[in-house]
C-alpha cells in the first residue's frame, strides 16, 4: 500500500508545482494571444487546485498522509518549477512536457490502483488521463504541432 501512497503524493506534489507554474504564466504571459492564454492558464490552474484537493482526500480516505508543504512538494515532484520562461510559446511547450510526464505517471497510478483493487483511485487516474490527453492535444495545436 505504501507504493500507492507514494504515487498519490507524487501526483499531489506535481499538481501543486504545476498550479504555481500556471499562476506564474497567467501573470506574465504577453503578446498577441495574451487574452486567450491568460484565460486558459487560469482555467488550468483552477483545475490543478481541484486535482490536489481530490488526490489528497483520496489518500486520506485510504489511510495515507498527503504532503502539504512547498518544501515537500518540491522534494517529491517530478515536474520542474518554471525555468523563467518569458514568451508564450516557451510557456506552452513547457506545459506540454509537464502534461506528458503526468500522463506517464497517471498510467502508473492507475495500474497501482488496480493492483490494490482500488477502483476509486483508478477512476481518478483514468479521469485525469482524459483531461491531460486533451491538454496535450490542444496545447500542441496552439504551437502548430
Amino acid at each position: 500500500m505504501e507504493n500507492l501512497f507514494s504515487a498519490l503524493n507524487v501526483q499531489i506534489s506535481n499538481w501543486s508545482v504545476l498550479y504555481t507554474k500556471l499562476h506564474r504564466y497567467h501573470w506574465f504571459v504577453k503578446g498577441p494571444l495574451f487574452f486567450t492564454l491568460h484565460e486558459k492558464f487560469e482555467e488550468l490552474y483552477n483545475e490543478a487546485a481541484g486535482v490536489v484537493d481530490e488526490a489528497a482526500e483520496r489518500l486520506l480516505a485510504i489511510g495515507g498522509k498527503p504532503v502539504a508543504t512547498m518544501k515537500e512538494y518540491l522534494s517529491i515532484a517530478t515536474i520542474e518549477e518554471t525555468n523563467g520562461e518569458t514568451n508564450a510559446n516557451d510557456m506552452v511547450a513547457s506545459l506540454i512536457n509537464d502534461y506528458k510526464l503526468l500522463k506517464t505517471e497517471l498510467k502508473e497510478l492507475a495500474d497501482l490502483a488496480d493492483q490494490h483493487d482500488n477502483d476509486t483511485i483508478n477512476d481518478l487516474a483514468v479521469e485525469l488521463l482524459v483531461k491531460v490527453d486533451t491538454h496535450i492535444w490542444m496545447l500542441s495545436a496552439y504551437l502548430g504541432e
